[in-house]
């Protein structure tokens, strides 16, 4: 239950904040606390400092006690400001879109290492994200990459007002395209890179994730079928086919997920890249398949 910031200062608001969160067992207490007065209030971190003294407006109390009540009821902190990083790119949220990942950015890791062994960075490249999302994956594999040109997937064409709102807000809406369709089934011509985070969470399990998640990510960008692996079946034999010769598909995995997808990669016809890449929590997380150069 929340109480009334009425009458304190910034300060003490966001103290009383970090103590109610802390009681709820959220973890990131502080933080949280912070990014939701900050948000209430239209201020950064400076600016948090700066006002540290100052009451609170009634209009700002009543905002941080509806944010308290959203965030001890579950939802996450990107849901409630609407946005959250990625790769440095701030990226809006919506309700077609998962909040992404720190693990996520892993694939971009792994992508960028196999582009960079193939040679410059700097040259042309083609690259396609197959159910983009928020455009995490795509635009920060843009910024990285200056002269090539993206294209994202979805099947949610509120999705694809997202990620082309953060194109547009990252500068990069002049080199991504993005369409509606199946995994890669409305993409023509080669690519030098394929990439997606697809859904693989288990149909059984979807009732034990974490309420942030279960309650507030879209179920089609989570749920994986019974095995997980329904996804990967559909979008690895698709990329297969639109992939350049010595071109790379990345993929996000699952936990224990990693040797079935080489499998599905290696029966279409791809070959292991290397090793799949661990996140910094040990899971194998990013997979990797080359198509054979002729």
């Amino acid at each position: 239950m929340t109480g009334s910031f009425a009458g304190q200062t910034v300060d003490a608001a966001r103290r009383a904040l970090t103590a109610q969160f802390k009681s709820a067992a959220i973890e990131s207490a502080d933080l949280d606390a912070r990014l939701l007065t900050g948000h209430a209030l239209g201020l950064d971190l400076t600016g948090l400092i700066s006002a540290a003294q100052r009451q609170l407006t009634p209009d700002e109390s009543v905002r941080l006690e509806e944010f308290a009540r959203r965030r001890l009821a579950g939802e996450p902190v990107a849901r409630i400001v609407g946005e959250r990083e990625f790769w440095g790119l701030p990226l809006q949220l919506s309700s077609a879109t998962l909040v992404p990942r720190p693990d996520t950015e892993t694939v971009v890791e792994l992508a960028l290492e196999l582009l960079r062994a193939d040679g410059d960075l700097n040259r042309p490249l083609r690259i396609a994200d197959l159910g983009t999302g928020s455009g995490a994956i795509l635009l920060a594999l843009l910024s990285e990459l200056p002269a090539a040109t993206g294209f994202g997937t979805d099947i949610s064409e509120l999705a694809l007002q997202t990620a082309a709102a953060n194109a547009a807000r990252a500068g990069l809406l002049e080199r991504a395209t993005f369409i509606a369709c199946d995994y890669a089934s409305g993409l023509s011509g080669l690519f030098d890179l394929i990439v997606s985070n697809p859904p693989y969470i288990r149909s059984a399990d979807i009732g034990g994730l974490a309420v942030e998640v279960r309650n507030h990510d879209p179920l089609a960008a989570l749920d994986g079928g019974a095995d997980g692996l329904d996804a990967y079946r559909a979008l690895i034999p698709q990329a297969a086919c639109r992939l350049a010769p010595g071109a790379a598909l990345v993929v996000e995995a699952g936990e224990g997920q990693s040797g079935q997808i080489q499998a599905l990669m290696t029966a279409a016809g791809l070959t292991p890249a290397r090793a799949p890449k661990a996140d910094l929590a040990g899971v194998p997380r990013a997979v990797a398949g080359h198509k054979t150069a002729r």
